[in-house]
């Protein structure tokens, strides 16, 4: 039997604000489609995806190192343990009928809140490594929406404070002191949704407890939670530096009636919430007043987040980030006032990363800090990261210096096509995010006198307007992509990509072509355009990209690929495409329901002009097309249920029907070659995937000699053909609609044994689209892409019998 090892996976982020969370130890748990995904927050991407979920994951947050919990948008919560090196599910509980859009945790609590328009309470209780969770309290919100939870213990006390923020402008605070929750304030003071909420716990029992609001207005507030002394006079509760209660309301209806303005109005309520609880059976009081706004957003705040304060710093650090594409690190500065206390706290804007003026589409989703408050993370609208790490200054040990550094990125929805360049140098693939993208491994240091090799995504060539569902190298620096419309697209390597792929030690590419330095896409426009300007982005960060790898926000503007042609033919949008062994051809199909569409045109590589007739035959959508290794023959396979085989004529006549079959009874979604032109597979709906070979040495007549079955329909195949030690074998990877990937081999006969099957942990849960083998010696490795959203690399170890 075989073995497996993942060597990469591409997985973006959900568009959920709390999908992500960082555990001490430096490991990042956050959501990918219905996967959860693992990264380990050093430079080698993501390790493993966690199965589990049926439900897009909408929630993650860690407990401990090795315990985090999960939800998704069908209202299921999971708890996952890492069990004697394995991640593992250990509580699975279905707490709402609808999705959960925040959760928190305390001790032996759980508490989420979904779009139910309610906040469940749960007991935990631990029983045989698995844990049971026990609903002790429902909190209707008559209407809102819970957008965000967070608990905490009351200073001084072993009470507990919980906030809710969401569909409407207040804070709602709830504190326990025995079994249940009692409400017990409202703070107001926000215009818009409050989407993001905090607490920093007290470094020393003398300070407040601080609470960090962010809402949909922008603005960010600080609230601070005190013990009432109890040797405070009563009249001094009600006052507030002197000033009245009825002072405050008409300073605070002054500060509204500012909301006619041009500026508009933003409310300051200095108004101080008594809130009582009991602390081992005595009664306790807290004071709970606005503290402090922070004004440097331009758009919504989505995330917040305290710096942990195991990272040594005394100051205490505020992460924000927000959808202008901003993220803003907050620390007090102090200043002295006339005030009683004689100071008080200004919070400045101590960084600032990201994008200027909010560029790009969607800004960020969510923020977090990683590596014990090293490192400021952030994901985007498209799913992707962006990291910046601290470090001293060299002339000041107090002042940090930040730079960005990589992180990972990937398809933001279903992957359809993959392709790797001719010599295995690296990989492609095309995805409904609208996007192409090109995956490379980047060396690393040397250990035991071997070179190992991390992959990451290295170029994003083509950003487009529809859905690409295919793509296909022509050489290392040329593919052919097609996307739901009717013309297929070809594409030239720039510049700047060689100096991203040498200087990264990927691959030495040379051509004698002169090629253009960059690309860029105009206004409104589907065409990538070639550019020569010195002074644009894509030429004067050339020499940048080659030292290291692009960034999140550089992939989409700096290492588009122009387009050269634009390839016509198809009265419908395209559907798939394949590129000839040589090189010099392209076939491709269109969508189709009738036999006049449901054809397959034929194009020389040199002009783009067409090769022949359009191959006839087919009734409905051809779903694949394969050349055959020697390029004599073509195969293609329809959802009319058959395969048709045509053969190339002399002198570039084109191709020419010369055999068909309707053997499977439901759609067949693939078809691949052997490497001879004597045997090719088909796979189909029926869960079946038959091998084909000639009958009798003819081209036109062909039979089943042999058919496996599988569990589930089968919707992608690939061969790859495995020489060692005078040994010969092929082997054939096929892909089920389920998302696993069966690996089988066979020496000579009918007979086809199972090497190896890649389950969900490995491979996929939903639809796999496409298979591809490494075109390298000595070395096995599988491509596959799914409609779960990654792209995975495979390698698989065969053992030789």
């Amino acid at each position: 039997m075989a073995s497996t090892s993942t060597t990469y996976i591409s997985a973006s982020t959900n568009r959920h604000p709390h999908v992500a969370d960082a555990s001490s130890s430096g490991l990042i748990a956050f959501g990918s489609g219905k996967l959860i995904a693992l990264w380990d927050s050093s430079d080698r991407g993501v390790r493993e995806t966690l199965p589990g979920h049926q439900g897009l994951v909408t929630c993650v947050q860690f407990i401990q190192d090795d315990w985090f919990i999960s939800a998704d948008d069908q209202g299921v919560v999971k708890g996952w343990r890492n069990l004697e090196s394995e991640w593992k599910e250990t509580t699975s509980l279905v707490a709402h009928l609808k999705a959960i859009s925040c959760l928190c945790f305390c001790e032996k609590a759980r508490v989420t809140g979904s779009s139910d328009g309610s906040v469940k309470i749960w007991n935990y209780q631990e029983k045989e490594k698995t844990e049971l969770l026990t609903e002790v309290q429902h909190i209707p919100l008559h209407g809102r929406f819970p957008l965000s939870l967070k608990v905490a213990n009351l200073p001084r006390s072993s009470a507990v404070v919980l906030a809710i923020g969401g569909t409407d402008k207040n804070i709602q605070i709830w504190t326990r002191s025995e079994e249940l929750f009692v409400r017990s304030a409202t703070l107001s003071g926000h215009e818009d949704w409050v989407r993001s909420l905090d607490f920093r716990t007290p470094p020393s029992p003398n300070e407040p407890l601080v609470l960090a609001s962010g809402s949909q207005d922008g603005i960010i507030r600080l609230w601070n939670v005190e013990v009432l002394e109890k040797d405070k006079p009563e009249s001094d509760i009600a006052t507030e530096n002197g000033l009245s209660d009825e002072l405050l309301d008409e300073f605070e209806a002054s500060l509204g009636s500012l909301g006619d303005s041009e500026e508009g109005g933003r409310q300051i309520s200095l108004k101080r919430h008594i809130v009582t609880v009991k602390n081992q059976g005595v009664p306790q009081r807290f004071t709970i007043t606005f503290d402090a706004l922070l004004i440097g957003h331009e758009a919504g705040v989505t995330a917040l987040s305290w710096r942990p304060a195991s990272n040594g710093e005394a100051i205490p650090t505020l992460l924000s980030t927000s959808t202008d594409s901003s993220l803003i690190l907050w620390s007090p500065s102090t200043i002295i006032t006339h005030s009683k206390d004689e100071s008080t706290s200004l919070w400045i804007n101590r960084q600032r990363f990201g994008d200027v003026g909010g560029q790009r589409l969607g800004g960020f989703v969510g923020g977090l800090w990683a590596s014990d408050g090293k490192d400021a993370l952030a994901w985007g609208w498209a799913g992707g990261w962006r990291r910046w790490r601290c470090s001293p200054s060299s002339s000041n040990q107090t002042v940090e210096k930040w730079d960005e550094i990589g992180a990972i990125s990937g398809h933001s929805g279903p992957i359809r096509g993959l392709s790797w360049s001719p010599g295995g140098e690296y990989l492609i693939s095309a995805g409904l995010d609208q996007t192409t993208r090109i995956h490379g491994p980047i060396p690393t240091n040397i250990t035991e006198g071997k070179q190992t090799a991390v992959w990451h995504e290295i170029g994003r060539p083509q950003v487009h307007g529809y859905d690409i569902v295919g793509v296909e190298f022509l050489d290392p620096l040329h593919f052919v992509s097609v996307a739901d419309e009717k013309v297929a697209r070809v594409f030239e390597a720039p510049r700047n990509f060689l100096g991203i792929v040498k200087g990264l030690g990927i691959a030495e590419l040379s051509t004698e072509e002169v090629l253009p330095a960059g690309a860029s896409v105009p206004p409104l426009g589907l065409s990538n355009k070639a550019t020569n300007d010195p002074s644009s982005g894509p030429v004067a960060t050339t020499l940048l990209l080659s030292s290291r790898r692009p960034f999140e926000g550089e992939l989409a503007a700096m290492t588009l690929w122009p387009e050269t042609e634009k390839v016509f033919g198809h009265g419908y949008e395209s559907i798939t495409l394949a590129v000839s062994n040589d090189k010099k051809l392209l076939a491709t199909a269109c969508k189709a329901t009738t036999a006049e569409h449901a054809v397959v045109r034929v194009y020389d590589t040199a002009k783009w002009q067409p090769v022949g007739q359009p191959l006839l035959g087919h009734t409905l959508t051809v779903t694949r097309i394969s050349f055959s290794p020697d390029d004599r023959f073509i195969v293609t396979v329809s959802r009319d249920r058959t395969w048709r085989l045509f053969e190339r004529q002399e002198q570039d006549a084109g191709y020419v029907p010369v055999a068909a079959e309707k053997s499977h009874s439901r759609i067949i979604w693939d078809c691949a070659w052997a490497s001879c032109d004597k045997t090719f597979a088909t796979a189909s709906r029926d869960k079946t995937v038959k091998i084909w070979r000639p009958k009798g040495g003819s081209t036109s007549k062909w039979t089943a000699v042999a058919t496996i079955k599988t569990k589930e329909a089968a919707t992608a195949i690939a061969f790859k053909s495995i020489r060692s030690e005078g040994d010969s074998r092929l082997s054939l990877a096929v892909g089920l609609e389920t998302g696993e990937i069966l690996v089988y081999s066979n020496t000579s006969g009918s007979e086809w044994k199972l090497e190896v099957g890649l389950g969900h942990r490995i491979a996929h849960v939903d639809q796999i689209h496409h298979l591809a083998w490494r075109p390298t010696a000595g070395i096995q490795q599988l491509a596959s892409c799914s409609e779960d959203g990654t792209l995975k690399i495979t390698t698989v170890h065969t053992n030789v019998d």
